[in-house]
């Protein structure tokens, strides 16, 4: 354990910490290399992220790893990141399930290559009972598709008379979401000194707290991620109120 691990109060933990990773490629064009060497290096980050952020106690640990905006992006490095999608899938799941980490996604899967679309359902087979933390890869996902097609589904119960317009509330669309049955992140990080939220988690992220590190994807360690939830636990969570009623 490092000895900022031993600083977080573990009676203040975030249950879920969403992460925008983001500078592989950036990172990579500053060591003179490809974009693909950098994808190759996050490998390392997401592990490591992963590890402390199951060590730390944390329950649902949500990763963006494809927007659905990304398919426009040169088809040599869309095609080298599915391909190493499915082989750190393959080597990873051992390592899920020795620590007990069950595997999920979100997004429009169904539009991912055959080979990324089965290794990813496979590894969130073989994990499916695990217990320790929920690790969800957001793949061909946005925001806004999401919100959309909750929207669209919605409209198709109202129009089948199984719901009214009445209906309608925010515990109804939760359930909509693909997040359904996780509780919304109470933090979100992002990578590489850009300061947006990228159509990530829109709805879910309303009273998130947001952590911003000048540090690349590839350079996020253990230790950058305890100094995140360290950054989290001295914040105040006030959801509309005030300070004194806090304390009352």
């Amino acid at each position: 354990m490092s000895e900022l691990m031993k600083n977080i109060d573990e009676s203040r933990l975030p249950s879920h910490v969403a992460v925008i990773m983001d500078g592989n490629g950036r990172w990579a064009k500053n060591l003179g290399k490809p974009r693909v060497f950098g994808h190759k290096n996050g490998v390392q980050s997401v592990r490591e992220t992963t590890e402390a952020a199951a060590e730390i106690g944390i329950d649902y640990l949500t990763l963006y790893a494809f927007s659905t905006e990304n398919w426009r992006r040169p088809r040599l490095e869309v095609n080298a990141l599915m391909t190493l999608l499915v082989e750190t899938l393959r080597k990873e799941i051992k390592t899920l399930n020795k620590n007990d980490i069950k595997l999920n996604a979100i997004g429009d899967l169904s539009y991912l290559p055959k080979k990324t679309h089965d290794s990813l359902l496979q590894g969130i087979e073989n994990t499916s009972n695990n217990k320790r933390m929920t690790l969800t890869l957001a793949l061909n996902y946005s925001s806004r598709w999401e919100l959309t097609h909750a929207m669209k589904e919605i409209s198709e119960d109202i129009a089948s008379s199984r719901i009214s317009p009445a209906d309608i509330d925010e515990a109804m669309i939760n359930n909509k979401l693909s997040t359904s049955g996780m509780p919304d992140p109470e933090l979100l990080i992002r990578t590489s000194g850009e300061l947006r939220i990228s159509n990530f988690l829109l709805w879910q992220i309303a009273y998130s707290e947001l952590y911003f590190t000048d540090k690349y994807w590839p350079e996020f360690t253990k230790d950058e991620f305890c100094k995140a939830i360290i950054d989290y636990q001295k914040r105040e969570r006030r959801f509309g109120k005030t300070s004194e009623q806090l304390k009352t």
